[in-house]
């Protein structure tokens, strides 16, 4: 059976610290440690309301991430002004290595998925912004199973989503946390190390790649 991608958006194809372009007028110089303060708590929430069976959707979590660090920054951002940054986080660019890379897999045939905590609607728009939406052929949302990465059921989900095995299944993506959940599921597993100072996190589980430019996929994974 030809390998399964399941590629994980923010962070791996998606910047989602590219949302400080927008922050500057409202925080100014604070706009990076802004936007890392809104991913951090982003990832927090998913992982208390996963474990916690409280579900929101990754928009809602999203949002209430940003308002936290308005408070956390002392950011007197209004209602108006947090709304457009929502909006502005459907619009977020994508890595330079994504487009190439995903043609590059596509011209070999391989099975491209989204496989995301995002809302399905969200993703769209992502893709579609960076002109990604015809690279992937599915788009498969934590929103369908109303749970986060890293919970084995959303990566259970995605096997009987896509018809896949867990033995012919990679995961690609930048997050830890997510190649971590996906290996001690059975899966095939690449970090992309976008991060060059980033750490690994000293698990049983470990990639078995790591890869700083998606680039480097298509020969990694002997796809011919």
């Amino acid at each position: 059976m030809p390998a399964t991608l399941a590629l994980d958006i923010y962070g791996t194809l998606i910047d989602p610290l590219a949302v400080k372009t927008a922050l500057v007028a409202h925080v100014g110089d604070e706009a990076g440690a802004f936007a890392e303060t809104w991913r951090s708590k982003q990832l927090e929430y998913s992982f208390r309301r996963g474990l916690m069976g409280a579900y929101r959707n990754f928009t809602q979590v999203t949002r209430a991430a940003l308002d936290f660090a308005c408070e956390a920054h002392g950011a007197s951002i209004e209602d108006n002004a947090r709304i457009t940054l929502m909006n502005h986080y459907r619009t977020l660019d994508a890595f330079p290595d994504v487009a190439p890379a995903l043609t590059a897999l596509q011209q070999k045939g391989v099975a491209l998925h989204a496989f995301s905590n995002g809302v399905a609607d969200d993703i769209t728009a992502l893709l579609e912004h960076a002109g990604l939406d015809d690279r992937v052929s599915s788009i498969v949302s934590a929103d369908e199973v109303q749970t986060f990465k890293p919970d084995p059921r959303f990566y259970a989900h995605f096997l009987q989503r896509t018809g896949a095995t867990a033995a012919t299944t990679w995961l690609v993506s930048s997050n830890p946390f997510d190649v971590i959940g996906a290996a001690a599921c059975g899966w095939n597993t690449v970090w992309v190390k976008r991060d060059p100072n980033a750490v690994f996190d000293p698990w049983e589980y470990v990639p078995e790649a790591i890869i700083s430019n998606l680039m480097e996929l298509p020969s990694l994974l002997a796809l011919s």
